[in-house]
This record gives C-alpha cells, sequence and structure tokens, in this order.
C-alpha cells in the first residue's frame, strides 16, 4: 500500500484522536492499573481539538487508501536548543507492519529538514521495545538521556531519549 503523508487540519481532531487513543491503549496502558488507563484512552480520543487549535506544533497525519492512519506531532525543542523534538508519534495498531509508521517518519524528517532543523529527538518508554526498535531502524539512536515521567498516576515510568540528522538517511 501507499502511503501519503500531509499536514494535519483543523477539522482532523476526531481522527487525531482514534489514532493517538488506540494505538496508546496497545502500547502503554498495559504499564497502568486499568481504570486509569481506559481515562487516558478517553483523553486521548478527545485533546487533539485543542492541540490543533493552539498551533504550537506541526502536526502531520499518514494516510492509506484515503484513511489515516499514523500521526506525528513537533515543535522546536524546549529542552535541546536548535534540535527539532518529535513529541507524539503513533500509528494505529490495524497499521502495524503495513509501512505507514515508517512513510510517516520519511515525511517527518523531511519536513524537519524543510523548517531548517538538522537533528531531532524524541522521548519513548525505556519498556516499549517495539517503538524503541522502530526508532532504531528510523536512523535513531539512544543518547543515553533518561528520565522518570510521570503520567498523572503518581506511578513515573522511565523513558529514554532518541536522536537522528533530520537529512540523510530515513
Amino acid at each position: 500500500m501507499k502511503f501519503t503523508v500531509r499536514r494535519a487540519r483543523p477539522y482532523d481532531g476526531d481522527v487525531l484522536g482514534e489514532i493517538h487513543a488506540a494505538a496508546w491503549e496497545a502500547a502503554y496502558a498495559p504499564f497502568f492499573d486499568p481504570g486509569f488507563a481506559a481515562d487516558g484512552i478517553a483523553s486521548r480520543r478527545t485533546r487533539w481539538h485543542a492541540r490543533l487549535a493552539q498551533q504550537d506544533s506541526a502536526i502531520l497525519l499518514a494516510e492509506g487508501d484515503g484513511r489515516p492512519v499514523a500521526m506525528s506531532a513537533y515543535r522546536s525543542s524546549s529542552t535541546r536548543p536548535g534540535l527539532a523534538e518529535i513529541l507524539s508519534f503513533y500509528s494505529h495498531p490495524d497499521s502495524w507492519g503495513s509501512g505507514a509508521a515508517a512513510a510517516l517518519m520519511a515525511g517527518t524528517l523531511e519536513e524537519l529538514s524543510g523548517a531548517g532543523f538538522a537533528r531531532a529527538h524524541l522521548w519513548t518508554l525505556r519498556d516499549t521495545h517495539q517503538s524503541r526498535r522502530f526508532y532504531t531502524k528510523a536512523g535513531f539512536t539512544e543518547s543515553g538521556a533518561t528520565r522518570s515521567h510521570d503520567f498523572g498516576d503518581g506511578r513515573p515510568l522511565t523513558q529514554v531519549e532518541y536522536e537522528r540528522t533530520s537529512r540523510g538517511q530515513s
């Protein structure tokens, strides 16, 4: 299947929310108590209208057969001057293994380069091995930095940082 990447539009909040919620449920929910996970999934379904309205980050969608299946969001890093930070990168579980995420990453890196960012970084949970394999395959390397992140349940999880050039291999 061929995928296209485009900027999210103001009316894409529902589809962004569905992608984020489904991916988060599959990859992250097992780390949390069921009630907290259910609230997190519901929250992710509805937060993207506000994110689109804020216009503080670039949000991209990958589509296959006219259906959005993956999304990313990035902006200038608040902690690493001169770098872009990929804040969100999610693919609907129905599209895992289809090439949608690879197409989206290529499009995201192309956008970053076009926006003048030579390097990018992102954070992912230490224990989400599937995402870590994906980022490595996409040319990212671990920076060596880790941090604790509390999703709101008072039980911080360890995240690891990845980085790469936005030009070159993809």
